[in-house]
């Protein structure tokens, strides 16, 4: 068991922020496949402060855990927005700093992964949000820049030095943004020098990714992103593993197709048909993978879906052809980009 502030976690993986796909009916959908803390898309101080659609971000109840994820650069604003988030929703659990994103326009008001450079302001930015708000807070790094400027263990003893309560580094740097090896082996026993948890994200897209990097890095989580988008059980795989040792079987298609279902009923009652149906030809395909003969359903899903009805009934296809085939490998590398 380990705990970020007073919250105690029950299970070992964190769902990442995803732009555009961890809305609260992603995350709910997730929750039960064993995900112990997850957290809202990312959104700016400023958004939060003076945008009203920001009201989207603070959709949740506690279920068991959420947090949200902010980004900025002034520490003062930072704090702001985060008093703001609880005056709003007194659900809030906790709130992320981001700290990793590599995204351009990000980085260009001095936040994501440009806060990397000045790691007394991410200390800052930290102590602020906890100072106003009383909430513990975590932060998500990347190694560094580049290469010549992997500054992650500077940023950690800020980090810590300001009261954060978690830290997760993503094990690539701001230059290899999601592309490239993680390079985990700069991690190695990381865990061991740190006084707050350790999550570690990147390339998490099997049972075995999860052993691995944890084995490496001394980790207390692994958090999941773009490799449960569509393959929510690699969650439960991870959480089965990390509580008796046990190795779960992959799931049949025709679970996968039950699990696409239920993750579009929580879509579309979230987002009307016709956004839903647009979100649904990005998120429906990736279920269906990792068998003989699934590439048209994979096409089809990605360019036919305009109702709820089209999706049900390339699905419904997908079971009757594919259904009781055992999915042969999870893990389906996705172009999902990461809040990070």
């Amino acid at each position: 068991m380990w705990r970020v502030g007073d919250l105690e976690m029950d299970g070992r993986v964190v769902l990442g922020p995803m732009s555009g796909y961890t809305s609260e009916a992603y995350r709910r959908f997730m929750m039960p496949f064993g995900v112990a803390l997850a957290y809202t898309e990312m959104v700016s101080d400023s958004a939060m402060m003076h945008n009203k659609r920001s009201d989207e971000y603070l959709m949740f109840d506690r279920c068991p855990y959420t947090g949200i994820q902010l980004f900025g650069s002034d520490p003062e604003r930072m704090g702001d927005a985060a008093a703001e988030c609880v005056r709003r929703n007194p659900n809030v659990d906790l709130f992320d700093v981001n700290m990793g994103c590599p995204v351009e326009k990000v980085v260009r008001r001095g936040a994501g992964s440009a806060l990397m450079t000045d790691p007394a302001r991410c200390g800052r930015i930290v102590k602020a949000v906890k100072d106003r708000t009383g909430l513990p807070v975590t932060a998500k790094i990347r190694l560094g820049q580049g290469e010549d400027s992997l500054n992650f263990r500077e940023v950690i003893a800020e980090l810590e030095s300001a009261g954060v309560d978690a830290i997760t580094v993503h094990a690539r740097t701001r230059k290899q943004r999601y592309a490239g090896m993680p390079r985990y082996d700069l991690m190695r026993d990381l865990r061991s020098e740190m006084s707050v948890p350790l999550i570690v994200s990147g390339n998490i897209f099997s049972l075995d990714d999860a052993i691995g990097y944890t084995g490496i890095t001394g980790a207390d989580a692994v958090m999941v992103a773009r490799g449960g988008v569509g393959n929510p059980y690699l969650v439960t795989q991870i959480d089965r593993w990390f509580r008796d040792g046990s190795r779960l079987p992959n799931p049949t298609m025709s679970q996968q197709v039950d699990w696409c279902m239920e993750l579009a009923d929580l879509m579309y009652a979230e987002k009307g048909d016709e956004v839903a149906s647009k979100k649904m030809r990005s998120i429906a395909p990736k279920f269906v993978v990792g068998c003989r003969k699934s590439r048209e359903f994979r096409y089809r899903l990605a360019t036919e879906i305009d109702t709820r009805e089209d999706l049900d009934r390339i699905l419904e296809e997908v079971r009757e052809r594919l259904g009781d085939r055992v999915v042969r490998t999870l893990g389906y590398r996705t172009s999902v980009p990461e809040d990070d």
